[in-house]
């Protein structure tokens, strides 16, 4: 999926991978999308909670073995 930045969160232990997401999201442009890509199973429960409680959406969530990849479109502004 085309993104216009990324975020490798590789190696990272909760809530690392989420905090740096937040940093991320707000150096966005409203309805650009980051791709996330981090290797914490709980971020398969944050990342979307993330989402939902900020406004943001989650376009999609893949896995390939150990990764996980987030592409994350940044709310508009209201």
């Amino acid at each position: 999926m085309e993104h216009q930045a990324e975020l490798d969160a590789t190696g990272l232990l909760c809530p690392e991978p989420v905090m740096m997401l937040h940093v991320e999201m707000r150096k966005l442009a409203e309805k650009n999308i980051l791709k996330v890509i981090a290797t914490d199973p709980s971020t398969t429960r944050d990342i979307p909670k993330f989402c939902n409680f900020l406004g943001h959406t989650l376009l999609e969530q893949a896995q390939e073995g150990d990764t996980y990849f987030y592409w994350i479109q940044k709310k508009a502004s209201q």
